[in-house]
């Protein structure tokens, strides 16, 4: 029951998690390609009163017309709407998430037996678990200091850029050399994710009230928190595309069980960056194909990356390795998860819905099993002692 209600919470966390992401980003899009858009204001009236842009659009059979203000109207309503429970609640939702899953069982999950520093690999569940936090919190003071030291006017965000970048670079490399694959790919994006929700909490909304309290006390708000907020903004509708691929990225063992997975986290990193800038650069009226060439071209490296290695010829005086003895080696190292009725404790049903009941079932997924043993994947962590002469074994299995 206990592995039952942890299923179902996690199935519903998932689900507001999924929903809140899907509005904040949906909004946050929309709100990009609305200040994109703008176009100069046509009546004289509205010139006059400070509109700075405006636009018209048609949705759902009715019409709309936006306007931006160069600073503030004159007056502002009593019903002014505010964004930041979304990307509150995404954010939440996501720590919930991860702490459901990872922080619960962080030996399974979090700790990488294999990584090349000794260190990581020694780790104990509660340090791993320290660690994640420290990663966390480490990656949003780097990025707010390179905000605050580099471009603190937003005058040189062509440098921060290039900063962030190179600091994304090694947030991927370190999160690998740290924790195991699929939790390094996934801290990589919450360190993303954290620091658009911080860029939220910690500088839009702050800026944003003190234009507004500003404005009510008749005085003239501080242009910078404009422009620190739309910097913020800019910052995080670039992360978005990568974010959501890196949090759907558990499912794809090839990428992230790779030993050059924080150069293929990088690729899909700068390409989805690449990607939204055609966009953003589109709903400004610019056409620029380049982008979105450059973007599926490092999707394609990538590919070519974790494609994996072509199988080395077989052992001309290795006997052969029927299924039987490789179902045999699954039933001991991999069934206690992959069971129909796992009995490793925190599993409600097997992974992924795949189970190794019988031979043939295992046969079924047999480049699957080969492809997560040979990287040491799998079985998680190791917990069940596969030897290297099982790997062996599974690798040269043919049949």
């Amino acid at each position: 029951m206990q592995a039952y209600l942890l299923d179902f919470a996690n199935f519903m966390l998932r689900w507001l998690h999924v929903i809140a992401a899907i509005a904040w980003i949906g909004e946050s899009i929309y709100f990009v390609m609305l200040d994109n858009g703008l176009r100069a204001p046509k009546a004289a009236e509205d010139r006059d009163k400070g509109v700075f842009g405006e636009m018209w659009a048609v949705h759902g059979g009715g019409f709309y017309h936006n306007q931006k203000y160069a600073t503030a109207p004159a007056k502002l309503p009593e019903d002014l709407h505010w964004s930041f429970w979304k990307a509150y609640t995404t954010w939440l939702s996501g720590f919930a998430l991860f702490v459901l899953l990872y922080m619960a069982n962080p030996s399974f999950y979090l700790v990488n037996p294999n990584a090349s520093w000794e260190w990581a690999a020694s780790m104990s569940g509660w340090q791993a678990n320290v660690m994640a936090l420290l990663f966390l919190l480490g990656g949003w003071v780097v990025y707010n200091e390179l905000c605050k030291r580099i471009s603190p006017d937003m005058t040189r965000d062509g440098l921060l850029s290039i900063a962030v970048a190179v600091m994304m670079v090694v947030v991927a490399y370190l999160s690998t050399q740290i924790f195991s694959g699929r939790a390094a790919f996934l801290l990589t994006g919450a360190v993303m994710a954290t620091a658009m929700s911080a860029n939220v909490f910690f500088w839009i909304i702050p800026g944003q009230r003190r234009m507004v309290a500003a404005m009510k006390a008749g005085e003239t708000p501080n242009p910078l928190d404009g422009k620190r907020g739309k910097q913020r903004s800019v910052h995080n509708t670039y992360f978005t595309l990568p974010v959501v691929l890196l949090m759907i990225s558990n499912h794809y063992s090839f990428a992230y069980s790779h030993e050059l997975a924080w150069v293929i986290m990088s690729l899909f990193i700068f390409a989805g960056a690449l990607i939204r800038q055609f966009f953003v650069l589109m709903h400004a009226g610019r056409i620029q194909p380049a982008y979105p060439v450059a973007g599926t071209a490092l999707i394609a490296v990538a590919f070519w990356v974790a494609a994996p290695s072509p199988s080395p010829a077989a052992d001309p005086d290795r006997a052969a390795v029927s299924l039987g003895e490789v179902h045999a080696i699954v039933e001991t190292r991999c069934a206690t998860c992959h069971a129909s009725q796992p009995s490793q404790p925190g599993f409600n049903a097997p992974p992924a819905g795949v189970a190794y009941d019988s031979p043939q079932q295992t046969a079924a997924q047999r480049a699957q099993i080969q492809q997560v043993v040979a990287s040491g994947y799998m079985p998680l962590g190791n917990m069940t002692g596969m030897t290297d002469e099982e790997r062996a074994a599974i690798a040269a299995w043919t049949e």
